[in-house]
């Protein structure tokens, strides 16, 4: 261990936002316990627990960067079990209001893999640590307080087979347990506050379906993203997987339906910005029937907000906020959560909920305002505005429409959106000018 801070840690969810705690805690903990509702399997297989594993999931630079630190040589473990990598520009086909984005090789790798692969790789490696232990097919009851309440110290459990309940003790528990996470009734039910939530009402639904197509459609492409913009509801991605098989996801928001039978995909991509989906489903073959996913509302729990806390406690991952998952942001934010985890357990001594917390907030605001301000764009969306920023819809609006000619805008923009640069590098002044530039030659007749 990299320096003791305690005897036991217990992370409550097994996906990859409590891995990666493990993997920090484990530096830290005499002994870390991962506990999962499901039977984590020991092969790279879908899990019930994670009905994303179904859809497309982006492995973004910047979550890949850390997750590569965290564990060495997890890029070189998927692409030897299949996954694909290339360039997040050069190797990735992205349609903004359907136009392409300029072509350039920016230096980050793009890792093209299935959900279970990347999930199940990870496992793999954490697991495979000397002082970390699974009790999996456990339901979390509830916490285990100090007698003042003023102290998280376990969790009560129970096996999924009839046995328990019982209780685990640990001198700080990370709650990873995703979206439903129960841990706002947990702390009311103890005398404290709820955290503020803020919500964004989206009616987000989507459609994905394995294929195999013909390998001249993509070319060198591990992906295309034809994204949807204001006044148009649809949208999708193609990714390349592993045993040259296609993953398709459609999706709409507001009230649009994705279809959920194969012989209709086509018809509904035929529909997008961009006619790349419809070539791609009209000569493809199926290798299942489509799994869809509706997703209303994705929430932010302001923790940093509370002004009281119990010691012993943290949360991480989507139980503290889930995004909208077509931005893809959700894998490389809980690494990002580790990283932040691993910075307050540095300070040594005991874990500071309020410190860590406003790490955590920190980290979040990148990536919850490019997401909500892409959002608030399309009327019917519902939910807080973002802050007065420089970085205007209208800004950025020219700044997309400039990255399909420039590829230093493009380049600048793939940062960012890639969580490897903060949104500000897009008011740096080599870009401003080139955006005015570009604005100014489409206004010129025949330009």
């Amino acid at each position: 261990m990299a320096g003791t801070t305690g005897e036991r840690a217990l992370v409550l969810g097994g996906s990859i936002a409590g891995l990666l705690a493990a993997r920090v805690l484990a530096d830290h903990y005499g002994t870390v316990t991962i506990v999962e509702r499901d039977r984590l399997p020991g092969t790279v297989t879908q899990r019930r627990g994670a009905p994303h594993g179904q859809h497309v999931h982006a492995m973004l630079p910047r979550g890949l960067q850390i997750i590569e630190g965290l564990l060495p040589g997890f890029t070189a473990r998927v692409v030897a079990a299949g996954g694909l990598t290339g360039d997040i520009l050069a190797n990735v086909r992205w349609y903004l209001n359907g136009l392409p984005l300029r072509r350039t090789t920016v230096g980050l790798t793009a890792l093209s893999a299935s959900r279970p692969l990347l999930e199940g790789t990870i496992r793999e490696r954490v697991l495979g640590l000397g002082n970390v232990t699974v009790l999996d097919e456990h339901d979390v009851i509830g916490l285990r307080a100090s007698a003042g309440r003023d102290r998280i110290i376990g969790a009560t459990v129970a096996g999924r087979d009839g046995t328990g309940p019982r209780v685990v003790d640990a001198d700080l528990v990370v709650d990873t347990t995703g979206r439903g996470s129960r841990m706002p009734r947990w702390l009311a039910e103890l005398g404290y506050e709820t955290p503020p939530a803020d919500r964004v009402g989206i009616d987000l639904a989507y459609s994905s379906c394995l294929v195999t197509a013909p390998d001249e459609l993509l070319g060198d492409d591990l992906v295309v993203v034809t994204a949807r913009f204001p006044g148009q509801r649809r949208s999708a991605v193609m990714q390349r997987l592993e045993g040259g098989r296609v993953l398709v996801t459609l999706a709409g928001v507001l009230g649009e339906r994705p279809p959920v039978r194969c012989p209709e995909l086509p018809d509904y991509a035929r529909t997008l910005a961009t006619p790349d989906t419809y070539e791609v489903l009209r000569a493809a073959e199926p290798l299942g029937t489509p799994v869809a996913f509706r997703f209303p509302t994705y929430v932010r729990h302001r923790y940093d907000h509370l002004r009281r806390l119990p010691a012993g406690l943290l949360v991480a991952g989507d139980a503290t906020c889930g995004f909208n998952p077509v931005y893809g942001q959700g894998m490389s934010v809980a690494a990002m959560n580790a990283v932040a985890l691993a910075e307050e357990l540095g300070h040594g001594g005991e874990a500071d909920p309020y410190r860590y917390f406003q790490a955590v907030a920190h980290t979040l605001e990148a990536p919850w305002r490019l997401a909500v301000g892409a959002d608030l764009a399309l009327p019917g969306v519902t939910g807080p505005a973002p802050a007065a920023s420089p970085l205007t819809p209208e800004y950025l609006r020219r700044l997309q429409l400039a990255a399909t000619e420039d590829a230093a805008v493009a380049a600048a923009m793939v940062r960012v959106t890639s969580l490897v640069d903060p949104p500000p590098a897009l008011l740096r002044p080599e870009i401003v000018q080139a955006v005015e530039r570009a604005q100014a030659a489409a206004a010129v007749p025949g330009s």
